[in-house]
C-alpha cells in the first residue's frame, strides 16, 4: 500500500516536495535506481549531516560533503536492500513506515521533517527496524524544489 499525499488538491508546492521526497524517494531506493532521482538535488550546494541517533549535536558528522558522496552511499545502501530477501514487499513495508506531514517554507525555501518508525520482516525471521527521522532542506528554482542537503538518522520517538 502505497503512502497518500496529505497535501495532494491543496497545496502544488508540499504535494511536490512530499512526491519528491516520500513517492519517488522510496521507489528509486527500493529499485535502487538513482537516476530517478539524480534531478531532485541542488548538486553546487548540497551537503549532509549524519545525526547518528544521537541527540547531542556534539555527536553529529558531516558525513557527505558532496551529492556524489552520498550518492555513492545511497547506492550502496539501496543495493544491499535489494539483495535481502523480504517477507513483505519492500516498498510496501517503507511506505507504511514514513511519514511527511511537517513542510515550513519562506521565501523559496523549505524544511521537510521526513519520520521512519516501523520495520521490514526478512525471510529469515530478523527484522529491520526503521526508527529516525530527517530535516530536508530544500529550494524552490525555476525547475521546481530542489534538496540543498539533510540532517539525517536524527534520534524520533513516536
Amino acid at each position: 500500500m502505497l503512502s497518500t499525499n496529505p497535501f495532494s488538491g491543496t497545496d502544488a508546492d508540499r504535494t511536490a516536495i512530499w512526491n519528491m521526497l516520500v513517492q519517488r524517494d522510496i521507489q528509486a531506493y527500493c529499485q535502487a535506481n538513482w537516476q530517478l532521482v539524480e534531478k531532485d538535488f541542488l548538486a553546487n550546494e548540497f551537503f549532509a549531516v549524519n545525526a547518528g541517533n544521537q541527540a547531542d549535536p556534539g555527536k553529529w558528522n558531516l558525513a557527505f560533503s558532496s551529492l556524489e558522496h552520498y550518492r555513492d552511499e545511497w547506492l550502496r545502501q539501496a543495493k544491499l536492500a535489494s539483495d535481502t530477501e523480504y517477507a513483505e514487499p519492500l516498498e510496501d513495508a517503507v511506505h507504511a513506515a514514513t511519514r511527511l506531514e511537517e513542510i515550513e517554507i519562506a521565501d523559496g525555501r523549505a524544511i521537510a521533517r521526513k519520520q521512519f518508525n516501523g520495520e521490514i520482516k526478512k525471510t529469515n525471521g530478523e527484522v529491520d527496524i526503521l526508527l529516525w527521522q530527517t530535516l530536508y532542506y530544500l529550494k524552490k528554482t525555476e525547475d521546481g524544489w530542489k534538496i540543498c542537503g539533510f540532517t539525517g538518522y536524527l534520534p524520533y520517538t513516536a
